[in-house]
């Protein structure tokens, strides 16, 4: 005759072996629960076909979508740093050029006296060598001058200080030029002084009026 088991004496369910999932996992007794065997695992989804499962609508993004997004930064970020180097290169090309006009239109004094000095006698020796020089540095800087009897007249450019003859002439030229003008690029450092009158009178220029 069997003995009953110790804890069934007392009212207790009777103790169950219960093994774990894997084959050398050891066994437990545990009160109440039957004793079963849970058998081999069963494959997820889309383990039979070899293809990895989906990730769920509303999940993570797969990693071609984090590639085609990282790759949205970077031409974004770069297209960004493009145009920040150039819009460095822009002013620092702006800054240079207003440092060079500012300098070149201070010596633009010294540049009228070497042209009175021109109109009074030609220049020989020493001062000849000094006055080229600073005309050949000047102009690898930018320098033009301009203004010569006979050009039309523009108000943009030129500064008529007199007419050599009365009225308002229907095409006005440059007849005289008083003082040159001067120009670095496209920037006007400073308008020549000229008289103005028709293109019959050229070379007959006046004093002001």
């Amino acid at each position: 005759m069997n003995r009953p088991h110790r804890s069934a004496r007392h009212g207790q369910p009777p103790l169950a072996v219960v093994r774990g999932r894997r084959a050398d996992a050891p066994l437990t007794l545990q009160p109440g629960q039957p004793t079963r065997d849970p058998g081999p695992e069963r494959p997820g989804p889309g383990a039979e076909s070899g293809r990895p499962a989906r990730a769920p609508a509303g999940g993570a993004a797969g990693p071609l979508e984090l590639l085609a997004e990282r790759t949205d930064d970077l031409q974004r970020l770069k297209a960004e740093y493009d145009n920040y180097r150039k819009r460095v290169r822009r002013d620092r090309l702006a800054v240079r050029e207003i440092a060079v006009a500012n300098v070149l239109r201070g010596l633009l004094p010294v540049l009228d006296a070497v042209d009175r000095m021109r109109e009074e006698e030609p220049l020989h020796g020493g001062l000849r060598a000094v006055a080229e020089s600073l005309d050949a540095q000047l102009g690898a800087l930018g320098l033009e001058g301009f203004a010569v009897a006979g050009d039309p007249f523009d108000p943009a450019c030129h500064e008529a200080v007199g007419r050599v003859v009365p009225g308002t002439p229907d095409r006005p030229v440059c007849t005289a030029v008083l003082r040159r003008g001067y120009r670095v690029g496209r920037q006007l450092l400073r308008p020549a002084q000229v008289l103005v009158g028709e293109g019959a009178h050229q070379g007959q220029g006046s004093g002001p009026s």
